[in-house]
């Protein structure tokens, strides 16, 4: 070796042959390869609520998604809250046996500005989470504007807008209840979110 060169190691070769080489084609440069994400086939959506949880399942294929079961959870006011959360775990235990899903898309805490009100709002929701969770499929939350948003094109749609949209998207015969029309939208919106070319990917839990 002549006076003053240095030598480089295989690995330090390596990444220099990385760098000329430049960025993949078609990529930006210092733009990370994208993993491609999963192609889920069926899809469970999930709107909580202590009284009345919607729960719908989506069948999606090369034309347009199908509702294959839907359904609303409900808990008469006359319970106290604890049958109420055991109703919905155990329902939704139930639609997961029937039909079985390979993700699931929840709908995600709103606003409220009662404190009592979020505080039931999340044990609905949490009941509702374990059980999907016992199953071992992902799990992922979609913002409740942006289902709406999703589904009418604005975040402040009234649920009969939301449940018309629903029944033309997935090619009902009968409109659906308002509950589970919410949870069609949720895994619908999941379908939109989750695409290929889509800038904000739903958030996994």
């Amino acid at each position: 070796m002549p006076h003053g060169a240095m030598g480089i190691s295989p690995r330090q070769f390596a990444e220099l042959q990385r760098r000329l080489a430049g960025p993949a084609r078609g990529s930006a440069p210092g733009a990370a390869a994208k993993p491609a994400a999963p192609v889920y086939r069926t899809i469970l959506g999930i709107d909580p609520s202590l009284r009345g949880t919607g729960w719908g399942v989506l069948a999606v294929d090369d034309r347009q998604p199908r509702a294959i079961a839907h359904g609303t959870v409900v808990c008469p006011k006359s319970w106290p809250r604890s049958r109420c959360l055991l109703a919905i775990a155990e329902s939704l235990r139930d639609v997961l046996r029937d039909h079985p899903a390979e993700v699931c898309a929840i709908e995600g805490l709103f606003f409220a500005q009662n404190l009592q009100t979020a505080i039931i709002m999340g044990e609905a929701r949490g009941a509702a989470l374990a059980t999907v969770a016992g199953s071992g499929i992902p799990i992922f939350e979609i913002p409740p504007a942006s289902v709406k948003q999703a589904i009418v094109g604005h975040g402040g749609a009234q649920k009969f807008s939301v449940a018309k949209m629903v029944q033309r998207m997935t090619g009902l015969a009968e409109l659906p209840a308002p509950d589970a029309a919410d949870a069609l939208a949720v895994a619908l919106a999941y379908l939109g979110e989750s695409g290929r070319f889509s800038t904000r990917p739903p958030k996994p839990l």
